[in-house]
């Protein structure tokens, strides 16, 4: 079988032992140890769109039930095949689809506004219990900071929101912007942690209108707002300005509008942080399967395609951090307390349903844990002389609100 034959090349880390729609059972074993697992096919035709198509066709069996996890489950699988992309990057039939991706991402992710607020209602105008199901109490939904090796998500995510507020070193007098505000936890958090005003911006109606009312619950409709709005469309200037888990979705074509809309937005003496999934590697194509069914029109970016883009909008680069498993636990947590949920999302929706995001969950943890991804937060400002000689400031902050009292 020719599927067979290309597994065989491409995995060299692991052990996975296929069951074909016919019965017959092959065994694929890498020449290093690793996960083993036993992967059955229960539909002919899936032989041949795994064979030639196989980034989209994985996801696509599993959500519809043609391909089933045996012993192990799909995450397990997921660490075989994440730990030898790399050799599946060279058989011809993935240098194929992805040099394919590779020329047509602009046209794929062309985000006009219209098209955005499509976008974004695709994945985030999904029903609130779904979200409410796996994320920590306060909903933020984007990588968490582990302080240490615990695996508090509720903490870890208020200590992701003070880490970002010591980066923008926030005053108690300054207005702040939210770009990709989602359900309000980041525009809360930094009001709590002494932010003058937050203007929060999103282009999901359901994350707004939960904003909105939590913001009223919090007592805080005086000094924070939920706006419904594209950030082209913003207008400044803010003294600091955040965007976290926003960037992927501006698309490639679309970045130097994007900086240059945070230059046009930010004070002359203010300062930006920009949170987001990156790649370690060069620029790519953005997953078939993750375009079609969870992020339509997203990209994860590469730092070489973002750096240009930053220097020519005449914005200044003051610091960068890589968070590199922090987003692997963050998932890991979510992935963990979705199967706990598994029956009610079920109701909610149905099982292919939940095949879908356990497969989205289970694929993500497993890029940043073994695959290409991480998060990088960048620090921006006009000015080199808006914040201290030393990046000291950035601690001292964050012992200065210990968690827990904001």
């Amino acid at each position: 079988m020719l599927l067979t034959k290309m597994m065989r090349r491409v995995i060299q880390r692991g052990h996975i032992t296929l069951i074909d729609a016919k019965g017959r059972r092959h065994d694929i074993r890498g020449r290093t140890d690793g996960m083993n697992v036993t992967v059955r096919l229960h539909n002919a035709s899936r032989h041949w769109t795994l064979l030639f198509n196989p980034q989209l066709t994985l996801g696509e069996a599993y959500m519809d039930g043609t391909l089933t996890v045996e012993d192990g489950d799909i995450a397990d699988l997921l660490v075989i095949i994440t730990q030898n992309m790399e050799n599946l990057g060279q058989h011809w039939t993935f240098k194929i689809s992805h040099h394919w991706r590779y020329l047509t991402r602009r046209f794929a992710q062309a985000n006009s506004i219209l098209r955005s607020r499509s976008n974004v209602a695709h994945h985030y105008d999904l029903s609130d219990e779904l979200f409410a199901k796996f994320l920590d109490a306060d909903r933020f939904y984007s990588c968490a900071y582990f302080e240490s090796s615990h695996n508090d998500l509720e903490r870890a995510q208020a200590a992701k929101a003070r880490h970002l507020a010591a980066k923008l070193r926030l005053e108690p007098d300054c207005k702040v912007l939210d770009i990709g505000s989602g359900w309000g936890s980041l525009a809360v958090h930094l009001a709590k942690l002494g932010a003058g005003h937050v203007d929060g911006a999103t282009l999901s109606r359901s994350q707004q209108a939960y904003a909105q009312d939590w913001v009223e619950r919090e007592g805080l409709s005086d000094r924070v707002e939920s706006k419904l709005e594209d950030y082209r469309d913003l207008r400044g200037p803010y003294d600091r300005i955040v965007s976290v888990g926003m960037f992927e979705h501006v698309g490639i074509g679309h970045f130097r509008e994007y900086f240059e809309k945070i230059h046009d937005l930010l004070a002359d003496d203010g300062v930006a942080v920009i949170h987001a999934i990156g790649r370690f590697g060069p620029g790519g194509s953005t997953n078939p399967w993750i375009a079609k069914y969870i992020f339509p029109g997203g990209y994860i970016p590469a730092l070489s395609e973002v750096f240009p883009v930053i220097e020519n909008v005449g914005l200044l680069t003051t610091d960068v951090e890589i968070l590199r498993l922090h987003y692997a636990q963050t998932l890991q947590c979510w992935r963990e307390r979705f199967y706990e949920s598994w029956d009610e999302i079920a109701e909610l929706y149905d099982e292919r349903f939940c095949r879908m995001w356990e497969f989205y969950l289970a694929a993500s943890e497993m890029s940043f844990r073994h695959g290409g991804n991480m998060v990088f937060q960048l620090q921006l400002t006009k000015d080199q002389h808006a914040l201290p000689l030393t990046r000291d400031y950035i601690p001292d902050w964050e012992r200065e609100h210990p968690l827990g009292q904001e």
